[in-house]
């Protein structure tokens, strides 16, 4: 074993702790269906070897299932808290931070489509590797809340900008020149962060992040001092934001380097333009052709996140055999497979296919999202895991959609599995029956059509309602959204009971 190891390996000196409430892979949390561990791989991405150190683990001590989370993380479920050789293998292949403290603080964000997309303005998955060494040279960092996210957008087509992030830099172009816009998370819980008026040139991007994590840091540090009790929540960046105001915090940011900040003329445009803005998530989903001439990627539909060892080892390999040896994970819960020559498309969507898996967009699975439902966290009312995969699998057998339909399955009101708005909302009661909310509404959730409804009763309801959205809609393109938005809720309701 090299010195390296060594040292790495008396820190720990006992199992994996099991107390979380906020998992990570060296304090992972104990739920009903076994030991919940999280897995931060910095934008998404994965090589095939780290799958095949990963299955080994999962199928050692697990059972034999991998799920990708909405922040591109990778969860897995064991028996058993890992011992140290498996977090030493971890660490051995950038499966964990090399520094276990860090390892805690939530995974940065990008695009999945990070430096192959044909619409990016910068490749930011350089940044994403040296904030990660940053991280790695400032452990005083740990005492940061563990939700405390960071987002970089190169202006891909697939964007991220709108996920909740923390911090997002999004890039722009201004009389020929990229720069980052500013974004924090201003707002409340789920909401995307807002821009700040302010611009950063990319060669500035760590040194800013730099700051803006210090006086975080600074802030954080003054209030757990002023706690009695030793065991105090740490802060979020937007309580320091709502404590102090962004200019303040901006000034102390500005005060730290050894520059002036640009201020940026397009924060009042942007707010403009994200209030028209309607999320959708599914375009990355089938074959696309890449910025490198020749070479295509192709997005994977993966049933709630949810993969066997089986599949995650196919799809690696599949990777190695015809990609660029990598996954890349998004945050919609499914994965991309790059850098595949045009000559090899067929051969490689038949094996996926052959794996039980989809690229079709239209597919029940692409558009459905559940949150881990009862048996994996104690704030769920109903087991939404297996509620959505009956009606997905119901869907498939009795109808087809001619467009993606986003329905959400969250076990409570915390809405952890997605916080955009979705087509269909489908909310877990302590009855351990469901709300039903389409389309938009005073909450985020929608409009409320039904208060309560039974599991087992659910499957029929999608499929009546979804087969008068596609019969009685305007024309081809109008979206279930702007459908259902249109619709008086009882004699939609009065339509279902007669369908």
């Amino acid at each position: 074993m090299c010195l390296l190891n060594v040292i790495i390996f008396l820190e720990f000196s006992q199992l994996q702790t099991t107390t979380a409430i906020c998992p990570s892979l060296f304090n992972a949390a104990t739920v009903q269906d076994g030991i919940l561990s999280r897995i931060r791989l910095p934008a998404g991405l994965i090589t095939s070897t780290q799958c095949e150190v990963l299955v080994r683990v999962v199928n050692q001590f697990g059972n034999g299932k991998i799920q990708i989370t909405n922040r591109a993380n990778l969860q897995i479920r064991t028996s058993q808290a890992l011992p140290e050789a498996a977090l030493l293998d971890f660490q051995d292949y950038g499966l964990a931070s090399s520094t276990q403290s860090i390892d805690g603080l939530r995974n940065m964000m990008a695009s999945p489509s990070a430096g192959i997309d044909t619409q990016a303005k910068i490749n930011i998955i350089p940044l994403v590797k040296a904030w990660e060494l940053y991280l790695l040279d400032h452990p005083e960092l740990v005492i940061l809340s563990n939700k405390f996210s960071i987002c970089f957008d190169g202006g891909e087509a697939i964007r991220v900008s709108d996920r909740p992030n923390d911090i997002c830099l999004v890039a722009v172009e201004i009389n020929s020149e990229i720069y980052f816009d500013l974004h924090l998370g201003l707002g409340d819980r789920g909401e995307a962060p807002a821009p700040v008026g302010v611009l950063v040139s990319p060669n500035q991007v760590i040194e800013v992040l730099a700051s803006l994590t210090e006086v975080y840091r600074q802030y954080t540090e003054q209030k757990l001092e002023q706690k009695t009790h030793l065991r105090s929540r740490p802060p979020r960046l937007r309580e320091l934001l709502h404590d102090w105001g962004v200019g303040k915090y901006l000034e102390l940011v500005a005060e730290k380097l050894s520059y002036a900040l640009i201020h940026s003329p397009l924060a009042s445009l942007q707010l403009r333009e994200k209030e028209t803005r309607v999320f959708v998530g599914y375009e990355h989903l089938g074959i696309h052709a890449q910025k490198q001439s020749g070479l295509f990627y192709i997005g994977v539909v993966i049933p709630l996140g949810r993969l066997t060892s089986q599949q995650l080892v196919g799809l690696a390999n599949l990777g190695k055999r015809y990609g660029g040896g990598a996954l890349r994970l998004t945050p919609w819960q499914n994965l991309l497979i790059t850098d595949i020559a045009e000559v090899n498309l067929d051969q490689v969507t038949q094996e996926i296919e052959n794996l039980g898996l989809f690229i079709d967009p239209h597919h029940p699975y692409a558009a459905i999202a559940a949150c881990s439902g009862y048996k994996g966290c104690k704030s769920a009312f109903t087991d939404t895991q297996a509620d959505a995969k009956e009606i997905a699998s119901h869907l498939e057998k009795y109808m087809q959609l001619d467009l993606p339909i986003n329905l959400h399955f969250s076990g409570c009101d915390k809405s952890c599995a997605q916080h955009h708005a979705s087509d269909i909302a489908i909310v877990g009661q302590t009855s351990e029956t469901y709300k039903i909310y389409v389309g938009n509404g005073e909450i985020n959730f929608g409009r409320e059509l039904y208060s309560e409804y039974t599991a087992h009763e659910l499957s029929q309801l999608m499929e009546r309602l979804l087969n008068i959205y596609q019969y009685q809609r305007q024309n081809p393109e109008q979206s279930f959204r702007e459908f259902v938005n249109q619709c008086n809720l009882q004699e939609l309701r009065e339509l279902i009971s007669h369908a």
